[in-house]
């Protein structure tokens, strides 16, 4: 356990210092006047995009277009743009050639600060510009998490349509395992009360019984607790339970004792009457042709299948 501990330690060392060294400013930037880079984020702050394009095409002001700068938080004129959801700035940025995936001083994309406004236009552009759709690699959070948390269903959608990791989990240190195998965007949407981004999170194929994939993670932790057994908890409304009976959770796996209180739980009741009752062949089918797919990563292929159109619907969760 030591030894484990102690090269956490050391790589989570390693990781600051990467972030510290990619957020430093270049010495050049230091010894420049802040006058270029001010009137750039002023232009952006007042949303006018006209002149942030003329100032663009002078060499003077275009080499500080990723350059972090203001007051708070500095990040980058494109940062700004997101955070503002001025989207025609963030056009023209992008247009100039700004990094898509610059990061502020927190390690966050511009892509993670649109969707932490709830800005959905800014996420669409940043996205065809070619943003990852998962933030940065140096952020204990990402963007499918917060759409999440904050049930951006339609948010979500575009992320999880762009490629974004459905079993994300947040950045946590070896020690906290117990906490990251209760913290991926299932979860909060279900505590949160977000049942769209639930069944969407679903739909793409989020795993319906854990919080994560990871196996190594979850064995380190004494008693991994279920997706079902979290909604119970919580007191979800029983749309939660039976969305996830239909998606395939493993309904043996939650210790459900006759004793707690649950006995007038609506959810509770979903469940027990899933395990008196066998799963019918048509829904056992379902789960087997959706997990096929997305194992083979061509989820998309349910709409190209050689069978009746009612039967594509069903195999959505559209019936």
């Amino acid at each position: 356990m030591r030894i484990v501990l102690l090269q956490s330690i050391r790589m989570n060392l390693m990781d600051i210092a990467k972030i510290f060294s990619l957020l430093q400013p270049d010495k050049e930037e230091e010894d420049t006047d802040m006058g270029e880079k001010q009137a750039l984020s002023q232009a952006v702050y007042d949303n006018d995009s006209y002149t942030l394009d003329q100032l663009l095409c002078q060499e003077r002001y275009k080499r500080f277009i990723n350059s972090r700068s203001g007051w708070g938080v500095p990040g980058t004129p494109l940062r700004l743009a997101a955070s503002y959801g001025h989207l025609r700035c963030l056009q023209v940025l992008l247009a100039h050639g700004a990094d898509v995936d610059s990061l502020d001083v927190k390690a966050q994309t511009p892509l993670f600060t649109a969707v932490s406004h709830g800005h959905l236009d800014c996420v669409r552009v940043l996205l065809e510009a070619g943003a990852c759709p998962g933030g940065s690699i140096y952020n204990n959070c990402s963007p499918v998490l917060t759409a999440a948390r904050d049930g951006a269903a339609a948010i979500l959608q575009e992320l999880l349509g762009h490629g974004a990791e459905v079993n994300v989990k947040a950045k946590l240190p070896v020690w906290a395992s117990n906490i990251a195998s209760c913290s991926g965007p299932l979860y909060l949407a279900a505590v949160y009360g977000h049942l769209d981004c639930f069944r969407l999170l679903l739909l793409h194929g989020a795993d319906p019984n854990y919080n994560c994939t990871d196996q190594s993670l979850l064995a380190r932790v004494p008693r991994p607790r279920t997706l079902l057994e979290i909604c119970l908890h919580h007191n979800c409304e029983p749309e939660y339970i039976q969305l996830l009976i239909d998606f395939g959770a493993n309904i043996y796996l939650p210790s459900l004792s006759l004793d707690l209180n649950f006995q007038d739980y609506k959810g509770s009741a979903l469940l027990l009457q899933a395990r008196a009752t066998p799963r019918s062949l048509l829904s056992q089918a379902r789960l087997v042709i959706r997990r096929a797919l997305f194992q083979a990563r061509q989820p998309q292929a349910l709409d190209q299948l050689d069978i009746p159109p009612v039967l594509i619907s069903y195999l959505k969760h559209q019936l």
